[in-house]
Parts: structure tokens; sequence; C-alpha cells
């Protein structure tokens, strides 16, 4: 067990170990991140089945004898909508993040996103009933705007609750609650199980389950302390919600760092998107922030995710949708190595090892499917490629890039930060479900050279340009950035004060 992932209760000093009340919220909280997953991955195995529907619903209409099905190239656009509407939903609310986190509180935040899980969700269940592929789509699109959100929210809430310790490791789970969403939704979409003509809107309407269990766990659950402290200025409220999940009476080491934190914040003025990009202080961390979630999303795995079933097919693969749950159970294993590695080995290394990875079994990939016709051994190449691609993306790009925005900024620009972050990996996911099947069309096997080409971009952004934040406070990783900033500013000027560059006005 690496260092800084204690048992809870064991006989380390108080301030490292898991308490009860951390390990609730956390799981609490990535029921959010679990129901994420799962509608990410429960729209992949019956797409033949749903296609279907929508074809009989198209002929239905029609009210003549002979009724014509639906265009094969109006059929490929209205299942590429039904995937991707969904990545829609999810940028479109990413954006709000900041707002609703700091309006509602992260804990309330959570608690109120429910409520389009179980309008989207709902909606999903009875487009068959209604005969209505538009509820459908409405439907994916509600259920990502839930999504957008638990993906901003989730990381915010478990950073911050987290001790520095354990952040890298609680913050994977993260990433670990969407693949294990993935999977089960992989597992009950078997047309022995879920996955029939007459149960896929049970399939697809389960998705309200999770968020059942969190409305009824998380009032159990403290709010934030950071929030509480730095936000709302409740020094008292903040002190219960530390001991509670610090499991001790004693925590004037965290509230030190808090207000140290809040010291630095009221230097600041409020920060808002756009002074993200303005300030030289926060536009190293924010173009960061961008590119680890590009590297994520432009790795081409929403690829697998979404399609893989036809993938597996093209390659040859017999049975595609036990191929495709095999990509499930390998997603999560990894998923759970990179929590154990990430606090020994940090989060650059992970991510650089990772893309590197995942631009090898890229290139492998093409290699395979190109020698298909010729070799029909190659079949199992592409699927070992496949494998190998999906364990690299949980080794680092997957779950680092949710976690680390957290580190990368302060609690002043934190929110607006994960609303950007969120915002550029939502367009980003919804270009490779709209879009990947038409450039696959062009391309041909050729399509993973260009994921391999931008993955290699990715790791030399990363070498050159990423800092390690493994075991530091968010107040030592933001004093880096001010500290480069400095240095680099001081070479053209010789402002007054440190709070000019801050984005402050001087005193007079």
């Amino acid at each position: 067990m690496p260092a800084g992932f204690q048992q809870i209760g064991g006989g380390q000093e108080a301030g490292s170990r898991l308490t009860g009340t951390l390990v609730l919220a956390v799981v609490v909280a990535v029921l959010g991140s679990f129901e994420f997953g799962y509608n990410i991955g429960v729209i992949n195995a019956p797409q033949q089945i749903i296609e279907q529907n929508y074809n009989a619903t198209w002929m239905q209409r029609q009210g003549t004898e002979f009724p014509s099905p639906i265009a094969p190239g109006t059929l490929t656009m209205l299942w590429s909508l039904s995937v991707s509407i969904f990545s829609i939903g999810g940028m479109i609310s990413s954006f709000l993040v900041g707002h609703i986190s700091e309006w509602l509180g992260r804990k309330k935040a959570m608690l109120l996103n429910n409520l389009l899980a179980f309008v989207g969700g709902g909606m999903m269940a009875l487009s068959k009933l209604g005969q209505s592929y538009e509820m459908m789509i409405l439907g994916r699109f509600i259920i990502g705007a839930y999504s957008g959100l638990a993906s901003g929210l989730v990381p915010m809430y478990v950073g911050e609750i987290s001790p520095t310790n354990l952040r890298g490791a609680l913050g994977t789970l993260h990433q670990l609650g969407i693949v294990i969403g993935i999977l089960a939704a992989q597992v009950f979409g078997l047309d022995s199980i879920l996955g029939t003509a007459e149960r896929w809107p049970v399939l697809l309407g389960l998705t309200v389950v999770p968020s059942i269990l969190q409305m009824i766990l998380l009032p159990l659950c403290p709010e934030s302390p950071r929030y509480l402290y730095i936000i709302c200025n409740e020094e008292g409220q903040a002190k219960k919600s530390l001991k509670r999940f610090m499991g001790k009476q004693d925590v004037t080491e965290e509230l030190t760092e808090m207000k140290e934190e809040k010291r630095r914040m009221d230097m600041e003025r409020k920060v808002s998107i756009l002074q993200l990009f303005r300030s030289k202080v926060y536009r190293q961390p924010i173009l960061m922030a961008i590119v680890l979630q590009l590297s994520q999303q432009l790795s081409g795995i929403n690829a697998i995710f979404y399609y893989s079933t036809s993938i597996f097919q093209n390659a040859g693969v017999e049975k595609p949708v036990y191929a495709t749950i095999g990509a499930g159970v390998v997603n999560m294993v990894f998923t759970v190595i990179s929590l154990f590695l990430v606090e020994r080995a940090g989060r650059r290394t992970l991510h650089l090892l990772g893309l590197a990875g995942m631009s090898g079994c890229a290139i492998l990939m093409t290699i395979a499917l190109v020698l298909l016709d010729r070799v029909p051994a190659m079949s199992y190449i592409s699927m070992i490629a496949i494998f190998g691609f999906v364990a690299f993306f949980e080794i680092g790009p997957g779950p680092i890039p949710w976690f680390i925005v957290a580190e990368l900024f302060s609690q002043g620009p934190r929110p607006a930060a994960m609303a950007v972050a969120g915002f550029s990996n939502w367009t980003c996911n919804f270009i490779i479900g709209m879009g990947f099947q038409s450039v696959e069309s062009l391309c041909g096997p050729y399509i993973f050279i260009i994921f391999a080409i931008l993955l290699l971009v990715f790791f030399l952004f990363t070498y050159f340009k990423v800092p390690e934040t493994k075991g530091k406070t968010f107040d030592e990783i933001s004093a880096t950035f001010r500290q480069r900033t400095l240095s680099l500013l001081d070479q053209e000027m010789k402002p007054s004060t440190e709070m000019e560059y801050l984005g402050s006005e001087p005193e007079a």
C-alpha cells in the first residue's frame, strides 16, 4: 500500500488517516462519476436495436400502407446526434460549474444536480413508449448536462476535502467511478440481460438509481471546509467539517493552511474566466489545464468507448460485444493500479507514460488493421492494441487531467478554471463523438495514426511545461506559478509590488 494511503484507524498520525466520514463523502460524491460513466457506455451495445427502433418510428409516422425505411445517411446522422448531443449538454453545463458551486456550495450543487438525471433518464426510458426519437435525443442532452456538472463538482469537492498526502489517490476515484459506470453499462447492455428490443428502455432508465442513492446519502456528508471558510467566511462551520473529515479535534495545521490560502486570495480581485486569460499569473496554469483536458479527449479514447463494438467488428473479432466488455475490465483494473501509483510515481510521470504508451498502441492498431485482410491473425493483435490503448489511458491521461486542475489553482480562481477545463473537455468529447465515424470512413484504419501524432504532441507539451504537484499544498503549487511569472516579468520591467502581478490595484 503506498505511502499516504493508510488504513482507517491505523497507527499513523491522525492527519494522514482515512476516516469513515472522508470515505463516505468521497464514495457518495463518486456516485456522480459512476452515473457519468454509465451514460458514456450505455449507448454502445444496443446501437443496432435502437437504430431499428428509430427506423420503425420513422416508418410509422409516414402513415402509408407501404412506408419507406429511413435513409442510411439520415439514420447515421440521427444516431451520431444521439451519441454526441450528450457532449453538448455537458459542454454547456460545465461552463456553469464555477457559478453554481459558488452559489449553492459543492454539496448542495451535487444534490440538486440529480434532478437533471431524473428528467434525462426518464425521457430516455420513455422514448420507446412515446414512439419518439426526439425524446431520446433530448434525454441524452439533459443527462449530458447532469454529467457536465458532475465532471466539475465531483473532482472539486473531493480535491477540497482530501488531505494533501491523499489528494492524488482520492482524486483518481473520480475516474474509477467513471470506468466502473462504463463497465456496468456494457454488462447490462448484453442481449442476455437488458440489451434487447424489449428491455433497452430499462437499460437507459437505470441511470436514476445512483441518483437516488446520492440523494439519500449526501445529506450525511459535511460540506467542503475550504468552501465554508474561504468562500463563506464561516470559520466555526469549517472547523466542524475539518474535525469530521480528519477524525481529530486539533485541526490547527489544516486551518492554518486554509488561512494562508485565503490571505493570498484576499490579495487578488475576484477571478472571472476572462481574467484567467488576462492575468499573467494564471495564464500558464490555465493553458496547462486546457491542454491536459485536450490530451484526454483528443487521444481518441471516447472513439473506443462510443464505437468499440463496431471497431472490434471491423477488426474481425467474432463476438465484439464481449471484447468491448473486456476493454471495460482492462479500463477498471488499470484505473485501480493508477490509484496506487499516483502518490508514488507522481502525476507528471504517469501522464507521460500513459501518452507514450497510447501512441505506441495507436500505431500498432493501425498496422494490425491495415494487414488484417492478408493476415487474419491480426484481429488478435488489434484487440491487444485496443486493450493496451485503454490500459495506458487509465495510467495517466484518464484520471490525472480531472483532478490536477483543482491542484493548479487556489480557491479563488479554481471554480472558473474548472469551468474552462470542463468546457474544453466536453467540446473535444463532442468533436470525437460527432466526427469519428465520418473521419473513419475517409481515413480507414489510418485514423489511429492521427491520434498517435496528437498524443506525441501532448507528450512533448507535458514534458516541457507541466510541473509535478505530488505532495504539495494548493498554496505551494500556486506559489510556483507566481514565482515563475515574477521571474519572467522581472526580466521585462520592475513593477512596484507583487499585487500588480496578481491583477490587483496597488494601495494608494
